[in-house]
């Protein structure tokens, strides 16, 4: 089990807030060699996401639309998507690029039966689309992992959100250890975890630091850590917040791709905040994946004709 009081913890927090307090062209040029000595610069996934069950959920995530407890949000309540649905909005994420597809239940945990069998079909059907497949349930028991796994899951998302010292201000219906629990069952199934966070709730670049120093110590780090912007929805209580600039998640990626070298560092939400620019400079700074469609879950996202944008500026020129 996970033990947050070890030493290399403190002290790899203590290494992540000293990179992301250093001078920004500092701390890019070392973040992109090291960047360039684990990955290929031009390979750049895209990831496309689906909520494949809306509202409701029993949580009270600070930051979430989705949690039951933000009743002024108003978002309305969906039920559960049949398997063939969503099979067939994959193939159409694939064809609009997408190597990864992501899907994402407005659960607190997962319950054995009908929708759980369901959610197995998905992975299924989306790994006969040769892509990659990938979930977000909330807690999982370890034969639940287990039955992922064999249903060829390739990734399992359960982020931090935070620090273990500010994650209490954003969430009390569960436990940071809860969330390590469900990792540990997630690495003992074998499949590949995706794990990051949430910047611009009102944390420190301590709190950062220390999401990323935990991040860092699990054995193996991540094999994917999204990064992930506040995008404040009016109702949630976070709303009053103003958006994350540019130069913080710079410094996250950067950071990230320091403390983990060969992890997959996703650009995720809030990108539809970033100029084309401020984007390039996050790829130059380590992440190589980003989330690819007009919204993530029920949150927007840049918009494809940009990210066409985008890859076109990125592409070599004839």
């Amino acid at each position: 089990m996970f033990d947050l009081d070890q030493p290399s913890v403190t002290q790899s927090a203590d290494q992540a807030e000293a990179l992301l307090k250093a001078p920004l062209l500092d701390l890019l040029h070392k973040a992109a060699d090291v960047h360039r000595k684990h990955h290929d610069v031009t390979d750049i996934q895209k990831a496309s996401l689906l909520s494949i069950k809306t509202g409701g959920c029993p949580e009270d995530c600070a930051y979430c639309p989705q949690s039951a407890h933000h009743k002024e949000v108003g978002l309305q309540k969906e039920h559960f998507l049949d398997p063939s649905a969503v099979v067939a909005l994959a193939q159409k994420a694939k064809h609009a690029g997408a190597e990864r597809f992501c899907m994402g239940a407005a659960w607190r945990k997962v319950r054995d039966g009908a929708e759980f069998d369901a959610v197995l079909e998905m992975v299924r059907g989306v790994r006969a689309l040769d892509m990659e497949a990938c979930v977000t349930l909330g807690m999982l028991q370890r034969h639940q992992a287990q039955a992922l796994a064999e249903a060829g899951l390739s990734a399992y998302n359960h982020n931090l959100d935070t620090g273990p010292e500010f994650y209490g201000e954003i969430i009390g219906t569960r436990t940071y250890r809860d969330r390590l629990d469900t990792l540990d069952h997630v690495r003992a199934a074998g499949i590949s975890i995706c794990c990051g966070g949430i910047i611009g709730m009102g944390e420190t670049i301590r709190d950062r630091a220390e999401m990323l120093a935990v991040l860092a110590n699990f054995d193996p780090a991540p094999e994917s850590v999204p990064i992930n912007a506040l995008i404040p929805v009016k109702g949630t209580p976070l709303a009053h917040l103003p958006r994350v600039r540019a130069p913080e998640i710079i410094r996250m990626v950067a950071t990230a791709r320091i403390l983990m070298p060969k992890a997959r560092v996703r650009l995720s939400a809030g990108r539809d905040g970033f100029t084309v620019a401020d984007q390039i400079l996050c790829f130059m700074a380590g992440a190589n994946s980003i989330f690819y469609g007009d919204a993530l879950l029920t949150a927007p996202n840049s918009a494809m004709s940009l990210d066409k944008e985008l890859f076109e500026t990125l592409a070599a020129l004839d």
